[in-house]
């Protein structure tokens, strides 16, 4: 079961990582863009290459949403805002099963191993509560955006898809955290421990 789960949050934060990094091209062509764009149109350009400065300008592009001209990504804030909030959701499963989410273990660390134990199952309780809400009210809001049929302001792309998106990686990190405040109980019902906190499970 540890396997399954592990290796789902693994390909989840793969995918993640891949958007990811597409949004970091459109960020980093589109400031280039921009700042050509503007170049190109500055007085010396414009005075002394015009006739280059308006083939460069005039050039299109074929792209999915129509031509691009040399500038910046046409709702470049549209599609980054959409894709972080997948990405982050799509990383969240995998920090929740290795444990690497940031933590403080000065007050901690000369703690009994029971209470460590105690601890970890209620902190692992209380991300399967907080992440289980947040899927729900993801699925809520996917709904609403739905019925209400909303669009982008630029791009024109319904909203509920950003939000669809999300909600996997919502639900997987929800389904994680029940698996894992489930083992963190078992753990402390028996005294043993399965799967050690960042280390992943013992095999």
């Amino acid at each position: 079961m540890h396997r399954f789960f592990l290796g789902l949050s693994t390909w989840m934060a793969i995918l993640g990582g891949f958007v990811l990094s597409g949004l970091v091209a459109i960020v980093v062509l589109s400031i280039i863009g921009r700042e050509l764009n503007a170049t190109l149109h500055n007085d010396f350009f414009q005075t002394n290459m015009k006739g280059l400065a308006d083939w460069l300008l005039g050039v299109q592009l074929p792209g999915i949403w129509g031509p691009i001209k040399l500038g910046p990504f046409n709702g470049d804030y549209e599609i980054v805002e959409a894709g972080i909030a997948f990405a982050i959701f799509a990383f969240l499963p995998l920090a929740q099963i290795t444990g690497s989410h940031a933590t403080v273990d000065v007050f901690t660390s000369w703690l009994p191993d029971r209470s460590n134990r105690i601890l970890n199952a209620v902190i692992d309780i209380a991300f399967a509560i907080v992440l289980a809400i947040i899927a729900v009210q993801l699925w809520k809001g996917t709904l609403n955006k739905f019925d209400r049929g909303q669009t982008t302001f630029l791009l024109q792309f319904p909203i509920w898809w950003a939000y669809a998106a999300s909600l996997v990686g919502a639900v997987m990190a929800a389904f994680v955290s029940v698996y894992l405040a489930l083992l963190r109980i078992a753990e402390l019902a028996t005294g043993r421990t399965i799967a050690h906190a960042a280390e992943g499970a013992e095999h």
